[in-house]
């Protein structure tokens, strides 16, 4: 029987990127994983780990590190999306930002790479309140961002995935641009409220201004590109234009999204947010 090539996951240990190796070694479906911190060695900022990644692929899912948001990311996407075409790699998946030019920019790049793609344009994902910064936040029982009252419509990272590895394994996503949420806006005092009900602790939302927010950035020692980073994203992304509901899950899965409720007692389940 004749092997299919890999599907190359960059960022393959990340958030949604270890989720869709997941569920393609699930299928049995040969997949290579191309991170700095695990599998085949890939590096954003370094060009020569492209091609050996690339290598014999004939998928790529395309998670760019730190953020398509940040200054330069989309010409970055838009070379590595031409090198793999060159390569002999017939289909791309970029996991894209809402509300974001720069993102929007590394689209049209991938559009136009000759490639069969699909964009998924993701909110804010849940994940982000237990592996990443705003973990410590929860434990902390503070939530201090510069994001007033603005909704977001927050999403499961477990919904991402299932959406890339469709749109990876089945031809019915070329084309398409999913917009990618969970089932409702939530504020960030909603939040704070269902990660209190599912921790038993009392977790607050205490707003900042964009001033505040970056002082204790620096404060906690974080490097500056990532606290500039953070700063535009809170206060420029979450200004309430992407307050509004997708329906890349229901297009692209024929079912309704995860909720947050659901991913905060699920989480909480597994001892992460226990006090320490």
């Amino acid at each position: 029987m004749r092997t299919l090539p890999p599907v190359l996951v960059l960022g393959g240990t990340g958030k949604t990127g270890r989720r869709v190796v997941q569920r393609l070694a699930a299928r049995d479906l040969p997949v290579r994983i191309g991170s700095r911190s695990g599998g085949l060695p890939f590096d954003w900022q370094d060009p020569s780990t492209w091609r050996p990644a690339l290598d014999g692929v004939r998928a790529v899912y395309v998670s760019y590190h730190p953020d398509l948001a940040a200054p330069g990311a989309a010409a970055t996407v838009g070379e590595l999306a031409a090198l793999a075409t060159a390569c002999g790699a017939r289909r791309l998946v970029l996991l894209s930002g809402r509300g974001e030019p720069e993102a929007e920019r590394a689209e049209k790049l991938v559009r136009e790479s000759g490639a069969d793609w699909t964009v998924l344009r993701c909110a804010w994902f849940d994940q982000n309140f237990s592996e990443d910064h705003l973990r410590d936040a929860v434990l902390a029982g503070r939530i201090a961002l510069p994001a007033g009252a603005v909704a977001e419509p927050f999403v499961d990272a477990d919904d991402i995935a299932d959406v890339a590895t469709a749109a990876l394994t089945d031809d019915r996503h070329i084309g398409e641009l999913y917009e990618v949420t969970g089932p409702q806006p939530l504020t960030f005092d909603d939040v704070a409220a269902h990660l209190t009900a599912a921790t038993g602790r009392r977790i607050d939302y205490v707003p900042l201004s964009a001033e505040e927010f970056t002082a204790e950035l620096t404060g906690a020692r974080l490097p500056q590109d990532l606290v500039e980073l953070l700063g535009h994203l809170f206060t420029t992304v979450l200004d309430g234009r992407n307050a509004h509901l997708g329906d890349g899950v229901q297009r692209a899965l024929g079912r309704a999204p995860r909720g947050f409720a659901d991913y905060a007692e699920r989480t909480a389940a597994t001892g992460i947010w226990d006090a320490r």
